[in-house]
């Protein structure tokens, strides 16, 4: 085990380097430089140049490379050009949007998309499985910023359910202010016993998580009832519904529990979706997260927010891959790490 651990995290070192290696690449080959953002429109030469020195612009893209690298290793992201604060700092008030974004769409996948695959597999060629498969294809199909203008469009245009976006009405944080201890504002104004905070926030909440968890969800669905299907027909099921093994017994402890390989596998794949569609989903919303701090940092050339923020993003993916194998080994014990 100590083993496996330790070639998995030099492994994830290496793809780091990599990420970011790429990423420093892109945000100096591609049009536009922050300077301009500095400076604002027509500056003189003396300026630009006294802009680039102080933003190490002037030095080899090499060099520069080194010296973020350097700075890295210290815990130092550097400043946001656009927000004038450290990026660290900027991410550490942002993360909570997001992990609590993300966890909640990955809840509703796992305690929605595995029940709905069961009932699909166990009622094949039914209409629940043709409703549910249909579901999950459209799911699939529809991309994600058009789910999110749906949502908008019909519960908050037409119906007027739920708020359009932001996290809480400005008016109920001023009312009812709480102390954001976890950076979760359910769980804060929990805390803090403001219930008016909290209903605001879980409102609020309603449409991005539903929006993040559709298309994951459709994949879990679809994996879940499948595998299910091939386990269902498989000799011991059989011999256990002979003995007279209760239905919901068979399904939900036995049959379920030999398709957890797969469904780690793509549950870890969905998570790591949802980070990569909160980008979206955070923008339209206007949900303050990683997600639209990355977006205005591209944006805006950022440079330094845009490092942070996809440095963040692939430890946390990364991260949940070395969880995700090692829950295998504790699944099925008989597998050997590798």
């Amino acid at each position: 085990m100590k083993t496996y651990l330790a070639q998995r995290l030099v492994q994830m070192f290496f793809i780091l380097l990599g990420v970011l290696t790429l990423t420093f690449l892109l945000s100096r080959v591609l049009p536009g430089s922050p300077v301009e953002m500095m400076l604002g429109h027509r500056p003189s030469v003396e300026q630009i140049e006294a802009a680039r020195a102080e933003l190490g612009l002037d030095k080899p893209v090499a060099v520069q490379f080194l010296v973020y690298l350097r700075d890295l290793a210290q815990g130092d992201l550097g400043t946001s050009l656009r927000t004038g604060q450290p990026v660290t700092s900027d991410l550490f008030n942002r993360f909570g949007a997001t992990f609590e974004l993300t966890t909640l769409a990955l809840t509703i996948v796992i305690v929605v998309g595995i029940p709905l695959g069961v009932l699909s597999a166990v009622r094949q060629n039914t209409w629940p499985d043709h409703v549910v498969r249909t579901t999950s294809i459209a799911g699939m199909a529809l991309p994600v910023f058009l789910i999110a203008m749906l949502m908008q469009m019909v519960f908050y245009g037409r119906l007027g359910w739920f708020p359009l976006q932001g996290r809480i009405d400005a008016e109920i944080a001023l009312d009812f202010p709480f102390a954001q201890r976890t950076g979760f504002y359910l769980v804060d104004s929990l805390l803090a016993g403001q219930w008016e905070a909290f209903k605001s926030a879980a409102l609020h909440l309603v449409l991005p998580v539903v929006t993040l968890a559709m298309a994951s969800m459709a994949v879990v669905t679809r994996i879940t009832r499948n595998t299910m299907v091939e386990v269902l027909q498989q000799d011991h099921i059989r011999t256990l519904r002979a003995y007279g093994v209760g239905s919901r017994k068979v399904y939900y402890k036995y049959a379920l529990k030999a398709t957890l390989i797969p469904l780690l596998t793509v549950i870890g794949l969905a998570y790591g979706y949802m980070l990569g569609g909160s980008v979206v989903v955070e923008f339209i919303f206007d949900w303050p997260g990683m997600g639209g701090y990355a977006v205005g940092g591209i944006t805006r050339n950022d440079f330094p927010a845009v490092m942070g923020a996809t440095l963040l993003l692939a430890v946390i993916y990364l991260s949940l891959n070395l969880v995700i194998d090692l829950l295998y080994h504790l699944v099925d014990p008989r597998l050997e790490l590798k």
